[in-house]
């Protein structure tokens, strides 16, 4: 299992612009769908190819393609549905799943209300979106599901991350690669990430 820790440039700045408190509703939506691109840049790097002949208007061409039924990517309601274009930018022909979660405000812990994943995703490489890895409950209950539909691979992408959720999701699942655009300092006592970016549900959605 690895951690990745995103240090490009464009991500940095970015991220930067996000945490800003006054960075307006449209701008933050943009910037998380526009992270979640690059970032997907990179976590498909190893996506396994084949080769294919392609007839070019001079010769035909030795190539390269994705090989499989190829991706999946599933969003954690509600905040991960706003990293769902920009992966979907990348990869326009992969399917989507969704599950719905939300965090107990007195234990922290995760409670699961939907979950609607593609019929074929043990023939896909699964990737799950969340902005936030705050305690890891969410995205350990997430991959868990998932996997009790056999998909071929899983890994879970992030924005911002606390080391403690790091810590709780390679402990209960070490073989999922995890890709983080910022690793914070720590959880609050209301398990919010310091410094963060605030409930980024709220800011993607203006609900607050």
């Amino acid at each position: 299992m690895a951690v990745h820790v995103m240090d490009h440039p464009l991500i940095q700045h970015k991220v930067s612009v996000l945490r800003d408190v006054k960075t307006t509703s449209k701008q933050f939506r943009e910037l998380v769908s526009e992270i979640a691109m690059l970032m997907c840049y990179e976590a498909t790097r190893d996506l396994p190819l084949t080769d294919k002949d392609v007839q070019t208007p001079l010769a035909t061409a030795h190539t390269k393609v994705i090989a499989g039924k190829k991706l999946a990517f599933v969003p954690i309601l509600r905040a991960g549905l706003g990293m769902v274009d920009g992966v979907l930018t990348l990869v326009p022909n992969a399917r989507v799943g969704h599950i719905g979660l939300y965090r107990d405000p007195d234990t922290l812990q995760p409670v699961e209300y939907y979950c609607k994943l593609p019929a074929d995703i043990e023939h896909r490489e699964v990737i799950v979106v969340d902005p936030m890895l705050a305690t890891g409950g969410s995205a350990i209950d997430a991959i868990s599901q998932i996997k009790k539909r056999g998909p071929k691979d899983i890994k879970f992408m992030c924005l911002i991350a606390a080391p403690e959720g790091v810590e709780a999701l390679t402990k209960a699942h070490p073989d999922v690669e995890i890709y983080i655009a910022a690793l914070d300092d720590c959880l609050n006592d209301h398990g919010y990430i310091v410094p963060g970016l605030g409930d980024a549900g709220d800011r993607i959605f203006g609900t607050k």
